[in-house]
């Protein structure tokens, strides 16, 4: 499979055209990936646009690729969602890689009540970015056409607020129905990941409260880390994408 890279300038590119990868990525590819003249590669936008192409030029500043292919993949619909709660370590992060190559759609922080990570004020920023940036790696590893988007961090409230135009689905290992018995309905599935020490009463009341769905994964209870990633593979089937 060839090499695939993004950059943000290819929406407009046409067959023919010459396409520079620059910065970081020509890098990436010229001296971590060891691109050659004359290998095929691909390119995405992140936004449904995929350029196949061969180097004409490669250098640690700038690869040249000239585009023999180029189509434009519908964003997915219904979207899957992934509302991962802050957790210590780096095992939200883990989840959020794991989700993006298992082809997630959206990421959303949540500061859950027993998030032992806090994210405030400027650690908020660096924290959304941090997530941002090991999805645009995912994406590129997977060889996504859409990179999705992490979301600013939302509060539990803020949370509840989906669930009128979204379908809340709360993994919870005291629920009686199992994911794999949903049948998705057209709506985005938004998976709730709680951390550690799991989703509150409190929480869970409030967000049923709002129209969320309290669905068990398995008969095992799952690490937060790997929680949302297996749920997002039984919704893959569920939803045809697999």
């Amino acid at each position: 499979m060839a090499l695939h890279f993004l950059v943000e300038s290819s929406s407009d590119a046409a067959v023919g055209d010459l396409v520079s990868l620059t910065g970081a990525e020509a890098k990436h590819a010229a001296v971590v990936r060891r691109l050659r003249v004359g290998e095929a590669i691909t390119i995405g936008d992140g936004a449904g646009v995929w350029l196949s192409g061969v180097a004409e030029a490669v250098s640690p500043s700038q690869v040249d690729v000239r585009i023999s292919e180029r189509t434009a993949q519908p964003a997915p619909v219904p979207r899957i969602v992934l509302v991962q709660a802050l957790a210590k370590g780096d095992r939200d992060e883990l989840a959020v890689q794991a989700a993006c190559e298992l082809g997630v759609d959206e990421i959303v922080p949540w500061q859950a009540s027993r998030s032992i990570s806090r994210w405030e004020g400027s650690k908020a920023v660096k924290g959304r970015e941090r997530w941002a940036s090991i999805v645009r790696e995912a994406a590129k590893q997977a060889h996504r056409a859409w990179v999705p988007q992490v979301a600013a961090p939302v509060s539990t409230a803020q949370l509840a607020t989906r669930a009128a135009s979204q379908r809340l689905l709360l993994l919870d290992p005291t629920a009686e129905t199992r994911l794999s018995e949903v049948a998705p309905d057209g709506r985005d599935l938004v998976l709730v990941v709680g951390p550690e020490g799991g989703i509150t009463p409190e929480e869970l009341a409030r967000l049923t409260d709002a129209g969320a769905e309290r669905v068990l994964l398995g008969d095992t209870v799952l690490r937060t880390s790997t929680a949302g990633p297996a749920a997002i593979a039984v919704l893959s089937v569920a939803l045809g994408r697999w």
